[in-house]
């Protein structure tokens, strides 16, 4: 009972658009006075520092910092060039360039709103040039920017491997296959509607022309191996290396010359903002947890699944059904931190690997930014394109697809997450 008026608190007032957090907090409170708590509400308080009162919550404010100061070095034209000059040549080039400049400017921005923002104005631009539909142009840039998430370095899988107690390492290791794997079906989908629209190619670049446009993006694109490979080795845990990102993006700024005082200032002000968001939620998410854990709810709904569902791949299906309505109407991060510790016995019981269920649980939330009501990527390109979001809206509907075939495939054989962290790391 306790757990239906919480819930039921949370959704009344999201969707009376109550502001997501607010929504939280009160939803926290009033579960807390159900459990007969009524008189000592500090318990809020209490239980929201607790949960943000950990060490490896550094590495969140670290790594978006490094983020958005790349993002303020100017990097997308270079990254941009240098992906249209690997592949503009190929069958609707300046599509594929879109999605392949999506993945390696994911390496610096590690989120898919940052993705649409950063590159969209240019993707957008460019193509319309060419001759494609503005609004396919917009879809294509909104559907490519989930694979930030799950590439490394990945917000969402640092809030993940908080929540879960899982390896940050094996987490960003495991996203890089099916980041790939998107890429390929991503391209491939639009080759096929290629021969349909007769998209344009682009002129070959020269050989000169790329190792040049490689060489200048080569230290931006680099970001990723870097925290990578300080991670894997042992030099630094995950926030130290949120520390080394945030200096190699100073010293990228001072090769540039393109870090200014002023970009300094809004990379600062921008990590600020989103990082108290991000914590707020976290704190706020925690009072739900425990409210969970008070009324056993986790305990009980693992003895109904189990005492229903036979196979794991039962659940697992389900539960990819579940989630991808969830995005729709509600936050992927606020979702993933209130959900988690209530399916995490489900998961232990089936013998899932939490790093796989990570990147099928990071993927499917991310498909609700791409789907009404609440479509962030959607709202971002219905400013950048000028178009209506009923519009971007459906144009976005056929990307779905080659989306949705990923997350399948990656749920259902679990070597394309695992293979990586068992190979590099060893198995768990």
């Amino acid at each position: 009972m306790t757990a239906l008026i919480v819930f039921g608190v949370f959704l009344l007032l999201a969707f009376l658009t109550v502001p997501i957090l607010a929504s939280i907090a009160i939803a926290g409170a009033t579960g807390v006075a159900v459990l007969g708590f009524g008189d000592k509400l500090d318990l809020v308080s209490q239980q929201m520092l607790d949960g943000i009162n950990n060490a490896a919550l550094l590495s969140v404010p670290f790594f978006i910092l490094a983020g958005n100061l790349l993002n303020a070095l100017q990097l997308t034209e270079r990254i941009f060039r240098f992906a249209t000059n690997l592949v503009g040549h190929i069958r609707a080039g300046l599509a594929q360039v879109n999605i392949l400049a999506s993945l390696l400017f994911s390496g610096i921005s590690g989120a898919a709103v940052a993705d649409c923002a950063a590159l969209g104005t240019i993707e957008v631009k460019a193509m319309r040039e060419r001759g494609y539909k503005p609004e396919f142009a917009a879809a294509l840039t909104a559907a490519s920017s989930i694979i930030g998430p799950i590439f490394p370095p990945s917000i969402p899988l640092l809030i993940y491997a908080f929540v879960t107690s899982s390896s940050v390492g094996r987490l960003f290791l495991a996203g890089i296959i099916p980041a790939l794997i998107l890429v390929a079906a991503l391209m491939t989908f639009v080759h096929l509607l290629a021969h349909k629209h007769d998209f344009p190619r682009e002129k070959r670049a020269t050989r000169t022309e790329l190792m040049r446009s490689a060489v200048d993006g080569i230290f931006a694109l680099l970001a990723p191996a870097i925290i990578l490979v300080a991670m894997l080795s042992g030099i630094t845990t995950a926030s130290e290396a949120g520390v080394l990102a945030c200096c190699y993006a100073l010293v990228l700024g001072a090769y540039y010359k393109t870090l200014t005082l002023a970009s300094l200032y809004q990379a600062l002000r921008e990590t600020a903002h989103l990082s108290a968001i991000v914590l707020l939620m976290i704190g706020f998410s925690t009072v739900i947890a425990w409210i969970m854990a008070f009324a056993q709810v986790p305990q009980s709904l693992a003895a109904l699944t189990l005492a229903n569902i036979s196979a794991d791949w039962q659940f697992i299906l389900i539960y990819i059904v579940f989630f991808l309505l969830l995005g729709c109407i509600f936050d992927g991060l606020s979702a993933m931190i209130i959900m988690m510790p209530i399916v995490l016995p489900i998961i232990d019981s089936f013998g899932i690997d939490r790093v796989h269920f990570g990147i099928i649980t990071v993927l499917t939330l991310m498909v609700g930014i791409l789907t009404p009501p609440l479509g962030i990527a959607l709202y971002v390109m219905m400013d950048i394109a000028k178009l209506p979001f009923e519009v971007i809206a459906r144009a976005t509907i056929p990307f779905l697809l080659p989306i949705i075939a990923v997350i399948l495939l990656i749920a259902f054989v679990p070597e394309i997450a695992l293979f990586l962290p068992d190979l590099i790391m060893g198995p768990e």
